[in-house]
Parts: C-alpha cells; structure tokens; sequence
C-alpha cells in the first residue's frame, strides 16, 4: 500500500462529482451492505434506496432500517418523500447555495430594465440607491448588472 498513499478510488471520485458520495459509509451496518461487493456503503443514493426498500418491500420498521443504514427517522422519510416524488433523482443531494436572486426578483428587474428604457443614459450600475427606494432591499451594482444580463440572454433564447 505504499504507492497507494494519497489516491483516490475511481468510483470514490466519481461519487463525489456527482454529489452521491455518503459522508459516512462506516454508520451502514445492514447485513447486505456489509456482506456484498454489488453494494457500496460510500454511494449515498443506493443507501438510501435500499433503506426505503427494506422498509417497504422488506416490512423493516422505520427505526431499525434507518439506524442500520446510517440515517435518521427524519432522513428515511425525507428520502421516501423524494423516491416518491422524483424517482432516483430525487435521492441526490440539491447543489449547495442559492437557488436563485432573493432580492432581484422578476418583479425588480422588470422594474430595472423599465428604469434603463426610459432614461438611455441610465447604466445598471446606478440603479441600486433607486431600488432601495422602491423596493426597500439593498442590492451591489454588480449583481444587478449580472442579473439584467442573464435576464437578457435567457429571452434571447426563448
């Protein structure tokens, strides 16, 4: 193991790219998971699957399943929730940040390119006092330049 110092597991590596890698593979103690090469503790979505699925294919109570795949009540019903509703997808974890403006929403940059029409000389980078003023939300030049811009290509594409 000499030379193996510092390098990673292909499938680790792939794991962890598509966000599926389970932060701690060593809390899964089923008996499949331990005893198997097809199942992988460190893939967190078959984990959770196969969680579900021991619940209700296998008739396993909540409490049990959940502790021996290394998750919480709450977590195996939030993983069921999203089976349900999203297939294996769901399963994935969402990409971590934002999701989207919270204070330059559609209704402040209409308002915004509003501005911009109706005085030309006007640059984005000036509207962020008069948006403070009409909507009461503080916002950084940049992003609202950034925002009008992505507002721009996104019915550019339409």
């Amino acid at each position: 193991m000499a030379g193996q110092q510092g390098r990673q597991d292909p499938k680790e590596t792939a794991l962890a790219a598509a966000r599926c890698l389970n932060p701690h593979p060593e809390q899964v103690t089923d008996a499949e998971f331990l005893g198997s090469d097809f199942f992988d503790a460190r893939d967190a979505v078959q984990v959770k699957y196969e969680m579900v699925r021991k619940v209700r294919a296998g008739g396993a109570p909540v409490t049990e399943a959940a502790a021996a795949f290394g998750y919480s009540r709450p977590a195996y019903y939030a993983a069921a929730a999203a089976l349900e509703s999203s297939g294996l997808d769901g399963l994935v974890p969402a990409r971590p940040g934002p999701r989207g403006a919270s204070k330059l929403t559609e209704e402040v940059l209409a308002w915004a390119e509003e501005q911009l029409a109706a005085s030309p000389g006007l640059r984005p980078a000036q509207l962020p006092g008069r948006i403070e003023e009409a909507f009461g939300v503080r916002v950084h030049p940049r992003s609202v330049e950034r925002a009008l811009a992505r507002r721009r290509e996104h019915s550019k594409s339409r």
